[in-house]
C-alpha cells in the first residue's frame, strides 16, 4: 500500500520519502580510470582560478540576471536567511554553472536534491558539500585535500566540471550523465528527481 502511494507521488517527492529529506544523496560517483588528456584538461578546469563575478555583454543580459537573483533569492530564504550568503551562493553558482556550459536552473535542482542548499552536507559514503562531491576527486585533478570541497566555489566548480565531463561522455544523454553522477547510471530515480526538481527553477 505504501509503494502505491508512493508511484502516485511526483519523483522528487518519493525520492525525498525513500531517502530522508535531510540525508544527503551522492556517493555512487565512480572512481573511473581517465586518459592523461582528460585528466589534463580536468584539473586545469578545476584550477584555473577566477572570482566568480558575472560579466555581461549587454545591458539586457544583465538585467536578465538580476531578475534571476532575486527571483531565487525569495526560493532558498528559508535554508539560507542572510541576503549576503544567498548572494554569494547564487552568484557562484550561476557563474560555475555558465563556465561549465550547464543550466542554473539544473544545478540549483541537483544541489536541492544532494544537499537541499547545506554546506556542510556529508553522505553515508563520504561525499561533501553542496554539490556531494566524492573525495577521490581531488586526488585525481587537485592535490589530494578534500577539506577543500566544502569551500563554496570548491565544491560547485568540481560538481559542475565533472557533470560537465559525464555529459560529454554521455554524449549529451543528460539522464544517463546524472545517473553516473549518482553511480546510478541507467536507473530513473535519480535523474527524474533532479529533472524534477530543475522544473522549480526554470
Amino acid at each position: 500500500m505504501a509503494s502505491r502511494r508512493l508511484a502516485l507521488l511526483s519523483p522528487l517527492v518519493a525520492w525525498g520519502l525513500l531517502s530522508g529529506q535531510e540525508s544527503a544523496h551522492a556517493g555512487g560517483q565512480l572512481e573511473e580510470p581517465l586518459i592523461d588528456a582528460v585528466r589534463s584538461s580536468l584539473a586545469f578546469a578545476i584550477n584555473q582560478q577566477a572570482p566568480p563575478v558575472p560579466e555581461f555583454s549587454e545591458p539586457q543580459a544583465q538585467q536578465a540576471y538580476q531578475r534571476w537573483l532575486v527571483r531565487n533569492s525569495e526560493r532558498i530564504k528559508r535554508q539560507k536567511p542572510e541576503w549576503q550568503v544567498r548572494q554569494e551562493f547564487l552568484q557562484t553558482l550561476w557563474y560555475e554553472s555558465r563556465r561549465a556550459g550547464l543550466e542554473p536552473a539544473l544545478v540549483l535542482g541537483l544541489v536541492q536534491v544532494e544537499s537541499n542548499f547545506r554546506k556542510f552536507a556529508i553522505s553515508s559514503a563520504g561525499a561533501r558539500g553542496y554539490m556531494q562531491v566524492m573525495p577521490f576527486w581531488t586526488r585525481v585533478l587537485g592535490d589530494g585535500d578534500a577539506s577543500r570541497l566544502f569551500h563554496l566555489q570548491t565544491n560547485l566548480r568540481f560538481g559542475c566540471v565533472i557533470l560537465r565531463h559525464y555529459l560529454d561522455r554521455e554524449k549529451g544523454d543528460l539522464f544517463m550523465a546524472l545517473g553516473r553522477y549518482n553511480g546510478s547510471r541507467g536507473k530513473a530515480a535519480y535523474p527524474d528527481a533532479v529533472l524534477g526538481a530543475k522544473k522549480r527553477w526554470d
